[in-house]
């Protein structure tokens, strides 16, 4: 079995990049869900394989002498994908860029048996790491959340990702209307026994443009309120840590070592690029969009020789601020230095607020570096608005 080894804040090359790749396709639209994807009859598969292709060279053309960290098939649902055009991606982003050793290659991918079925083709395609959408550990809440599969049959599926592939992950969706905080920890309990190394644990929220926003509106459906929804997230955090399995950042949870390259990337503020419809990058200070919609963005394909819609530069106080807002979120923190460089070399926090906060056990200020403790995690989305100033 191959070793993957984590790489520390400091140790990735200038060079390195990570290559999201976002496939906008869904068998059925689930009701808390807002992001990119799309339900359509049919996919020309030989179309959409070409016109990826496409979109990558061009990336390949403007961002030389790279090489490749990590790719991650995001979606959507890019289990549905053909193994073939996986395997052709693949193949490119190898040629274009060149592979790190060690490179990671996550697919997030439904754990229907049809999807299970084809996990074996794409693991020989070069996928090494699976992201498994459970979502829930219960029959009545995976109804209610709008999602195809049962227990067993996700189960199955988690069993077959754990025969054919390195590294597994799943994710389960918390704080559901209703849910007791003893029925979480029972559940998150079994998910910590089923042997995996990596948990992405979020809670419910209810996004705009959703089904569950409307019911919502009406009514319908009222999720936790702060107390309860604050008592699940330390429960899950004392529990995750307890097993071996501590959060490396807000809503994600590892063995040491275990962790996610691809979202370190992200939350590191590293170079990556993204492809596909909608997708987003962040390379060379500036930020990338590729059309929504995918009628859209193959369009642009084939007018253009890529998908962009927007291709913006970033102000430093932009790229300082977006820097400490991913970084904050992880439980190594930011370091600080390194985003004053973003900044032109003014510090970015407000050092009067982090003061006050540090000596309320909120957050931990060393030389160089800055980070919230397990008390101020939970508070993160009101700590970060009083101590950025970029």
């Amino acid at each position: 079995m191959p070793v993957f080894e984590t790489p520390s804040p400091r140790s990735n090359s200038p060079g390195d990049l990570a290559l999201y790749v976002h496939w906008p396709f869904c068998v059925s639209k689930c009701p808390y869900c807002d992001f990119n994807s799309h339900v359509r009859e049919e996919v020309d598969q030989a179309a959409w394989r070409d016109a990826l292709l496409t979109d990558l060279a061009h990336e390949a053309r403007v961002l030389p002498g790279r090489r490749l960290q990590s790719i991650f098939f995001g979606g959507g649902t890019p289990s549905l994908m053909p193994p073939s055009t996986v395997a052709a991606v693949l193949d490119a982003a190898e040629k274009a860029w060149g592979f790190a050793e060690g490179i990671e290659i996550t697919l997030e991918a439904n754990p229907s048996s049809v999807e299970a079925a084809r996990f074996a083709d794409l693991a020989r395609a070069g996928v090494n790491r699976v992201s498994l959408g459970l979502q829930s550990l219960d029959d009545q809440a995976l109804k209610f959340l709008g999602r195809a599969h049962d227990v067993n049959e996700g189960q199955a599926a988690l069993a077959t990702a754990q025969s054919v592939f390195p590294r597994v992950s799943f994710d389960l969706i918390y704080a559901l209307p209703g849910q007791r905080l003893d029925d979480w920890r029972a559940e998150l309990a079994r998910a910590l026994s089923l042997g995996t190394e990596h948990l992405s644990l979020y809670q419910l929220t209810i996004e705009a443009g959703t089904r569950f926003a409307t019911e919502a509106l009406a009514g319908r459906i009222v999720i936790p309120d702060g107390d309860s929804a604050a008592d699940l997230f330390e429960a899950t955090r004392a529990d995750t840590a307890a097993a071996g399995l501590p959060a490396y950042e807000t809503s994600n949870h590892a063995r040491p070592g275990s962790e996610s390259r691809h979202n370190l990337a992200y939350w590191r503020y590293q170079d990556y690029a993204g492809i596909g419809p909608g997708a987003h990058g962040r390379r060379g200070g500036l930020a990338t969009v590729r059309r929504k919609k995918p009628e859209n963005w193959l369009a642009a394909i084939e007018r253009n020789g890529h998908g962009m819609e927007v291709e913006d530069p970033l102000t430093p106080s932009t790229r300082a601020t977006e820097a400490l807002l991913m970084g904050l979120r992880l439980a190594e923190g930011v370091d600080l230095d390194r985003i004053t460089e973003l900044n032109a070399g003014v510090v970015p926090v407000d050092l009067a607020a982090v003061a006050r906060l540090e000596a309320l056990g909120l957050i931990v200020h060393s030389p160089g570096r800055l980070r919230v403790t397990e008390a101020g995690a939970l508070l993160l989305d009101a700590i970060l608005p009083e101590i950025v100033t970029a």
